[in-house]
């Protein structure tokens, strides 16, 4: 997977760039404030239609526009791609080479990335609300399907937390609604469940043996999917639906009073442990960083092993948080394999022997110049 040019109109503090002559690594150079990040959210909105630092699509169009488009040419294994994405107060609008997309579940896929920002600590050291959005995006792109009962199972949450909340001292006739959403609630949730569980088992192996490489086998990284309502490793959709409905009903009293739904995969949340001890509780900035970056990395062999491509990388501001040895680790995995842009506020923070031949890219205020 190959990004040739990528454009922007109206984009936070870009009003006007076309970008092209992108190289197997790009370095995009700037100080702060500059519009650095803001070029690399633009590919990543691209890549999954929402932002990963802001759920306001507002923030994404430039002051006083009342839109803003990205577009870029995209070589893949099986041809060329003409990706489009519009943003408004009214909404989005999709375009493969040309042709608006009914749904943007069947547009999210067509460029795959994978992005590694300072912020993605958040993923080992914060809330179980981080570790569920960090799922929900990186199956999204490679199974359009899951993002689809996702956005069921978020309707139906609603639709059941307002019934719920209106059913503090009323009868039995009253409550017979609560059956036809919990239905609802469990046809699509154990469909979540059931592929987090498989993408999580799928990188647990990647993880696994890259963070051993990292410590020098010294730590042994393992990942645990904590569902809220079944057994971590239980899989059969029947045995999860009825498994999904008995906890409904045990907790229908307490749901009730308190008005909000208490379980199912919007209550989940994933664990990580180095050498047996939990990483978030125990383990060191350290760990948790190298923790982080061992997630990335396998991801980028994950989304390989399930689309038969390499995504394209995203480094904001990693790489001069990382040690020399962190930093030649990461480099040496995505050269020669993975097309990768790099955000840095100076070429001297990076290990720059293993960068040779990088195409370069100075950012000035919303300005970009090679």
């Amino acid at each position: 997977m190959f990004v040739k040019n990528v454009s922007l109109q109206h984009y936070r503090n870009y009003e006007k760039l076309q970008l092209e002559a992108f190289g197997d690594v790009n370095l995009i150079i700037g100080r702060n404030a500059q519009g650095k990040t803001n070029l690399m959210e633009a590919l990543f909105v691209l890549a999954l239609t929402k932002s990963h630092r802001t759920s306001k699509d507002r923030e994404l169009i430039g002051f006083e526009q009342s839109h803003a488009h990205v577009s870029a040419e995209i070589d893949r294994k099986y041809g060329a791609l003409k990706l489009e994405l519009s943003l408004s107060q009214q909404g989005k609008k999709a375009k493969i080479n040309g042709l608006e997309q009914r749904k943007l579940s069947d547009f999210i896929g067509s460029l795959n990335v994978v992005m590694f920002a300072p912020e993605d600590l958040e993923i080992v050291k914060g809330t179980p609300g981080v570790r569920r959005r960090f799922l929900d995006m990186e199956i999204g792109q490679v199974a359009p399907s899951y993002l689809f009962h996702l956005q069921q199972y978020q309707k139906v949450l609603v639709q059941r937390n307002n019934l719920l909340k209106q059913l503090w001292g009323k009868g039995s006739a009253e409550q017979a609604m609560l059956d036809i959403w919990n239905s609802q609630l469990a046809e699509h949730g154990v469909k979540i469940v059931k592929k987090r569980k498989q993408f999580i088992k799928k990188l647990q192996k990647w993880a696994e043996s890259i963070h051993q490489g990292i410590t020098n086998g010294l730590e042994d990284l393992s990942l645990h999917y904590l569902p809220s309502f079944a057994d971590a490793e239980e899989e059969d959709e029947a045995v999860l639906f009825e498994t999904f409905m008995i906890k409904l009903s045990q907790m229908k009293e307490q749901e009730i009073r308190r008005g909000m739904t208490l379980a199912g995969p919007h209550r989940d949340d994933l664990a990580f442990y180095i050498n047996g001890k939990e990483v978030q509780t125990y383990g060191s900035q350290g760990q948790q960083r190298t923790t982080a970056l061992s997630l990335k990395l396998a991801e980028i062999e994950l989304i390989q092993e399930e689309i038969g491509e390499y995504p394209v990388l995203l480094l904001d501001d990693v790489l001069s948080e990382l040690d020399p040895y962190r930093q030649t680790q990461l480099i040496e995995t995505f050269q020669s394999k993975v097309q990768t842009f790099i955000t840095a506020t100076g070429i001297e923070s990076l290990n720059t022997d293993k960068l040779k031949g990088a195409s370069i890219f100075h950012v000035h205020d919303g300005q970009v110049g090679s």
